[in-house]
């Protein structure tokens, strides 16, 4: 029995080395890539030992180090504060959702989960953000629109506290003379730390990462976040040789259009990658628990 205990030991281990190298590779040949000469990447393909290395492609991105710059500090504020207003608005309706003696509870569920069905579609939506609330070219143009509040989020969250919040630690808060808030604030949530680090890692990487809403309502480059912004040099960058190589402008026909994508892409998800490893047990924990039980 020992001997299958170890043998199974052995092969989980070997087979977890496996699985976090093919997760970890990509990113290493995504680095690398991005300090890789534009010719030889085009020649010889993406390789981990690439012929000529170049530093062209974060030189080219120097140029633009202001936008660069404001592009984060947008991408760091619009995190944070969305983060934490999604936070608030899924904890206000995921706890009463937790509650079996809700009046109307049911209803409050349905609307909910209706919501993961059905939507109004991509012209109604833009046409109410911009004409009935006018977020057009404002910083509520990236913290609003499709990531306010997830009616997933919400679920997993209601889920978590009705199979990890027992009915008598509300009971006794009650009687004590702890009022709702009370009881939300100073009792369930500092027993729901799994989940509250789940939700703000899940929201924090759809903010981080979104660039949709800034296609849609932000024609204001000094509004551009990070993501949209990148995605708005490479755009250009693409233009720009394309007009190169139709016109004969070598200059332009030369730029390192493939190395400036990767440089794109590890400046984009270098931050993330920076704060998951310290998020990691408490967002595994917070999935399993509130996804599975309940």
């Amino acid at each position: 029995m020992v001997g299958k205990d170890r043998g199974f030991q052995a092969f989980a281990n070997i087979l977890m080395v496996v699985l976090s190298a093919l997760a970890l590779i990509p990113f290493i040949l995504l680095f690398i890539s991005s300090f890789t000469d534009e010719q030889s990447l085009i020649v010889n393909g993406y390789s981990f030992f690439p012929k000529k290395w170049s530093l062209y492609a974060y030189q080219y991105l120097l140029t633009k180090s202001s936008s660069v710059l404001r592009g984060y500090g947008i991408s760091f504020i619009v995190t944070v504060v969305g983060t934490a207003g999604n936070l608030l608005i899924t904890l206000l309706y995921a706890y009463p959702l937790s509650r079996r003696e809700l009046p109307g509870r049911n209803i409050f569920a349905f609307y909910l989960f209706f919501t993961m069905l059905f939507s109004g579609g991509l012209v109604p939506s833009y046409l109410m953000w911009t004409k009935m609330f006018h977020i057009r070219n404002t910083i509520f143009a990236l913290l609003v629109p499709n990531l306010l509040l997830s009616a997933f989020n919400v679920i997993m969250m209601r889920t978590y506290f009705t199979a990890n919040i027992p009915d008598a630690v509300v009971e006794a808060a009650r009687i004590d003379g702890a009022g709702e808030f009370r009881i939300l604030f100073g009792i369930v949530l500092p027993m729901s730390q799994p989940i509250i680090v789940t939700i703000v890692l899940l929201v924090g990487l759809g903010y981080w990462n979104d660039w949709m809403n800034g296609l849609y309502y932000l024609n204001d480059d000094r509004m551009y976040s990070i993501q949209v912004l990148l995605q708005h040099i490479q755009r250009n960058l693409d233009a720009l040789k394309q007009q190169g190589q139709s016109g004969g402008n070598v200059n332009n026909a030369n730029l390192p259009s493939t190395a400036v994508r990767m440089a794109l892409t590890v400046m984009g998800v270098l931050p993330v990658l920076i704060v998951y490893p310290f998020m990691q047990k408490y967002f595994v924990q917070g999935i399993a628990i509130g996804a599975v039980k309940g």
